[in-house]
């Protein structure tokens, strides 16, 4: 990569062309699209209101209502498109999150070292040893019940890999001729972290956040499953939560538990194949493995 970074067009432009060159990348492009547009248009794709009573409660699959009806007689297919939008919001806000601070912790322990770099390798090293289930939990219980607590808890628990990445990515760069050459010219250390060594991190900070929305969306069905979502709010981990507070795997009504879980293994998989193919990109090593 060249002193100067990349520009922030140059890198949408490069990336891309990169997933979509990608067999895998191009995959996963395809399949994240069907929760998108679920997200984007949900009114153009869903039958009904998902909070309307549109038949009998426990309706199996049929062509009016094509995932069935739940126990209050709502349309699940509508509640599956609707509830797109609170994951992939709470994917994408809480991969941002965990990104933004794994990064403003790496970049100051790696650019600065010392005594500053021991105090942020301590935290980091303890919160990678914590078992963070258990911890999001107990972080989502306190907080209250509510996706945007959701996002600061995955948030909270998932930067520190990041950090560490980061970090070494950091101390390989801070030593460049091109950064040297700043320092020479009176540049400040903020600058040179914001305008020289920052933007060499782009390309990197792009696949993590493409790679741990996966994750994120899977830990808010995990809490929201637990009863730590927003009740007024649709998801797919919601869903699941409602079904199994209503029996729905107990009296074999499938067809509520199953969409959503297929749902997210889905989007799970198409953030993965891109996330993968943008690693490509960054370090074209990886080609060759």
């Amino acid at each position: 990569m060249k002193g100067a970074g990349y520009s922030t067009t140059q890198l949408l432009k490069d990336l891309v062309s990169a997933v979509l060159r990608n067999k895998k990348g191009l995959a996963g492009v395809v399949l994240l699209s069907v929760p998108l547009a679920m997200a984007i248009a949900p009114q153009s794709i869903a039958p009904y209101n998902p909070r309307d009573i549109v038949g009998p409660p426990f309706q199996p699959p049929s062509l009016q209502h094509l995932l069935g009806t739940n126990d209050a007689g709502y349309d699940i297919f509508s509640e599956l498109v609707y509830g797109s939008r609170i994951s992939l919001l709470v994917g994408f806000a809480a991969a941002i999150s965990a990104v933004v601070l794994g990064t403003v912790v790496g970049l100051l322990a790696g650019y600065y070292g010392g005594v500053l770099d021991d105090a942020l390798s301590t935290v980091t090293d303890v919160m990678l040893l914590l078992p963070v289930l258990p911890f999001m939990i107990l972080m989502a219980a306190i907080l209250g019940q509510g996706y945007q607590n959701i996002v600061l808890t995955i948030a909270v628990f998932t930067w520190p890999g990041i950090a560490r990445l980061v970090k070494a990515q950091v101390v390989s760069l801070k030593s460049a001729l091109y950064i040297e050459a700043a320092k020479a010219y009176g540049a400040s250390n903020a600058r040179i972290m914001r305008a020289h060594i920052l933007p060499q991190l782009y390309p990197l900070l792009v696949a993590f956040v493409i790679l741990r929305i996966g994750g994120a969306i899977i830990a808010e069905a995990s809490l929201s499953f637990l009863g730590l979502g927003d009740p007024t709010q649709e998801s797919w981990g919601s869903m699941i939560y409602w079904a199994m507070n209503s029996g729905a795997i107990s009296s074999g009504k499938w067809w509520w538990i199953v969409a959503p879980g297929l749902m997210i293994t889905l989007t799970v998989e198409a953030t993965a194949l891109i996330g993968v193919a943008i690693e490509e990109f960054v370090n074209p090593r990886l080609r060759k493995a």
